[in-house]
């Protein structure tokens, strides 16, 4: 065996260790750590491959691998192994992704890959943070040119007191989960749902993460420090940069800045729409372009790369300076906003909202608890009964491609405004419905994911579901030169693509339901981000009181097109009475009334029917096959059968050829006086009132008819309670044991 050096380092976060080590795992990797955190175990590798020709974009790929192994557990359908990776995974290679990517050198074009492989997991300790952690750990001890390493914790809130990574036990009880991921200097993003917290309170969860990361990242130098000393790290790979030609920067520099600002000025007077705008300023480019190519016929690809970079710095200067728009709009202003509810006839709710040139359509569906959403995932969440969908077709940006199934975008979208809503969504006791949201963006123009918040709250208070409270969400934009700083509210998409930081604030009135932020510079002052949050708030507060205008509750009544659930609970001893032998008697409910019906194994019973009248059918059919007969209790039946010993009583009717409730009465039972044939006391399809006695020791009902029926006059009392005549028969005689 060979005996390679190993190095094991531990730092305490959260009151727990987590250690990190590298050299017995995956040596061939360009960097390879191996984190435990409590029984989590993450093996996070990175490795860089030759710089890719052509590209304008640093190719860099984050991989999260479950592997069910990691809980115990085998695939679920027929394959038995990992296929796509769930949508928690995506998320989390998502959450690694963002903080890292600006912290690589701008000309990168070298490939480069982060696998985490989530190998075992304990629910106390998050193999996401395990994994963000173990990543940049791997990429400083690699040749990979990360500028500087970052750390990541989740903060949560229990009984109002900050914690750092909370256990499954006080993450139930926490109102926040924010995941804080940053540099020592500066955060570099977060993402967080919450529970209506205040604004105050997000600030100060931030800063208390980011003292614990500048920890951990303090602990990832000093571990690349010990890895150099074993020759367990490698020095750093410095991309070429390729400068262009000082000479043509020169020559192009004047004429272009010009002709640039004067277009750009001519775009804000005129107001010109995104498409408008973007046809004149690269009628403008290819012009200046066509212009400098007869002096300088092979530098096509460099004069293009100059006139952006002209472009993006004339309309940065003018936001960060000057304070302009390039639509024209107050860096505080939010574009005109028009909303519809009810535009969609068929489902259950829908909600337009239009803001700007972003446009979205959301639409929500109601279903039965059955209904929800199975999660076959290494988390302790095993179903979802609240879901919400984001799709983006390329018609909403003007342009065409393959239509294929949710990328990342999409699904990190969708669960942002999922997060968004789900603090206000009834729980199943409250609303008994798998609630289903799909959002469209028909048009885009910055921001379609807090227009999605928007438009899924209109759908749902279109559908009649009792929500907390209404929801709105803004996004914040920041562009940052030299000394000039300047926050936008509800940013565009050239603001986004030009600017400095992307920062996503959804709640209510009350406060922060979720939040977004990612920075594409080495951070920004923490006033600056308290400024950005209040001006959200601002931001925010106008949206909703658009939105309220249009409809400013849920609505009373359900769709006519919605299911109508009735609730009830059953003795989950009488589920077997409901069910029938191989299932026969639910499904001839089913099949007699229309009704969709779900039992728990706890009793709880849910009925669903758009005919409201058939599931009270149905209800009814359930409540006579559960009830519980007590002894003393008088029914008036009917006789449904006559035995010489006595006649059977229907005292609860089946429904629609289903089986009630019937008892015997015993001859005995009948009169108060001797009978000796029971026609002559009643007959089939006689109507007797009878009282329940109890059971046989078969667990069949006895009914009397004598006790729910006067004593005849001139009868004593209690001589109906006397013995039959046993004629001249001796008693009979009881053998006692011999000893």
């Amino acid at each position: 065996m060979l005996n390679n050096p190993v190095l094991k380092k531990e730092i305490n976060v959260g009151g727990r260790p987590m250690i990190l080590e590298t050299g017995r795992l995956a040596k061939q990797a360009g960097g390879a750590v191996f984190v435990r955190y409590g029984d989590t175990t993450v093996l996070v590798v990175a490795t860089m491959g030759q710089a890719r020709a052509g590209i304008d974009f640093f190719p860099l790929t984050v991989d999260y691998e479950e592997r069910f192994y990691a809980v115990g557990k085998i695939p679920g359908g027929f394959i038995k192994r990992e296929s796509r990776p769930s949508e928690k995974a995506v998320l989390s290679g998502r959450l690694i992704d963002r903080p890292i990517r600006p912290l690589f050198p701008k000309e990168m074009r070298n490939e480069v890959q982060v696998i985490a492989t989530i190998m075992s997991v304990d629910q106390d300790h998050a193999p996401e943070i395990a994994a963000m952690v173990g990543a940049s750990a791997a990429l400083h001890i690699s040749e990979i040119p990360l500028q500087y390493p970052i750390g990541g914790v989740i903060v949560g809130r229990v009984d109002g007191e900050l914690v750092i990574n909370p256990v499954l036990s006080q993450a139930e009880k926490s109102d926040l989960h924010l995941v804080v991921a940053g540099t020592r200097e500066a955060v570099m993003m977060v993402e967080a749902g919450a529970r209506e917290v205040p604004e105050s309170a997000i600030l100060e969860a931030i800063s208390f993460g980011h003292g614990v990361v500048r920890d951990i990242v303090d602990f990832i130098e000093s571990f690349r420090e010990e890895a150099l000393g074993l020759g367990l790290a490698k020095e750093k790979f410095m991309p070429e940069i390729a400068e262009p030609d000082p000479l043509l920067v020169e020559a192009l520099s004047g004429p272009a800045e010009e002709r640039l600002a004067g277009a750009l000025k001519q775009c804000v007077e005129e107001k010109l729409s995104k498409k408008d705008r973007e046809a004149y300023i690269n009628g403008q480019k290819d012009e200046l372009t066509q212009q400098f190519l007869e002096t300088y016929p092979e530098e096509e690809n460099s004069i293009r790369k100059i006139i952006d970079s002209i472009e993006k710095k004339i309309v940065r200067r003018m936001i960060a300076v000057d304070r302009q728009r390039i639509d024209g709009r107050a860096v505080t202003e939010v574009r005109p906003i028009s909303i519809e509810v009810g535009v969609l006839p068929r489902p259950h709710g829908s909600g337009l909202f239009t803001r700007g040139q972003t446009q979205i359509l959301s639409a929500v569906t109601l279903g039965t608890i059955s209904e929800e959403q199975i999660v076959d995932g290494l988390g302790v969440e095993e179903s979802k009964r609240f879901i919400h969908h984001y799709n983006f077709p390329p018609f909403s940006v003007g342009e065409t491609r393959p239509i294929r199934g949710p990328g990342r975008r999409e699904i990190g979208h969708g669960a942002l405004a999922e997060r968004a809503l789900s603090a206000v969504v009834p729980t199943e006791e409250e609303f008994p419905y798998t609630i289903r949201l799909v959002s469209e963006a028909l048009e885009s123009n910055g921001s379609t994911s807090m227009g999605s918040v928007c438009g899924s709250c209109l759908a749902l208070m279109d559908a009649g579901v009792p929500i907390k409270a209404p929801v709105a969400g803004v996004a914040m934009g920041l562009i940052k030169e030299e000394e000039h700083i300047t926050v936008l509210t509800d940013i565009q998409g050239l603001e986004d693509h030009l600017g400095d930081m992307d920062f996503k604030v959804a709640g209510t009135s009350n406060g922060v339901t979720a939040l977004q932020m990612d920075i594409k510079i080495a951070g920004i002052p923490g006033e600056v981000f308290e400024s950005a949050l209040a001006q959200a708030y601002e931001g925010r507060m106008h949206i909703l009181g658009k939105m309220l205008e249009v409809i400013s509750a849920p609505r009373a009544e359900l769709s006519p097109h919605a299911p109508r659930i009735i609730h009830t609970s059953i003795d989950p001893d009488k589920i077997r009475d409901v069910i029938g032998p191989g299932g026969k008697i639910i499904k001839k409910i089913v099949e007699e009334t229309g009704a969709d019906i779900d039992i728990e194994d706890d009793g709880r019973v849910f009925i669903a029917s758009v005919d409201q009248e058939k599931g009270k059918l149905a209800l009814q059919i359930i409540e006579n096959l559960t009830k519980e007969i007590k002894a003393g209790e008088l029914y008036n039946g009917r006789v449904t059968k006559i035995m010489d010993f006595g006649c059977f009583v229907e005292i609860i009717p089946g429904v629609l050829g289903l089986p009630g409730k019937e008892g015997l009465v015993h001859i005995s039972q009948l009169e108060h006086h001797r009978v000796n044939k029971v026609e002559d006391v009643v007959k089939v399809g006689d109507m007797v009132m009878v009282k329940t006695i109890g059971y046989d020791n078969q667990g069949r009902l006895k009914l009397s008819r004598k006790d729910a029926i006067p004593v005849p006059e001139g009868m004593a009392k209690d001589d109906h309670d006397r013995p039959r005549d046993r004629g001249s028969r001796p008693p009979r005689r009881r053998e006692q044991g011999r000893g």
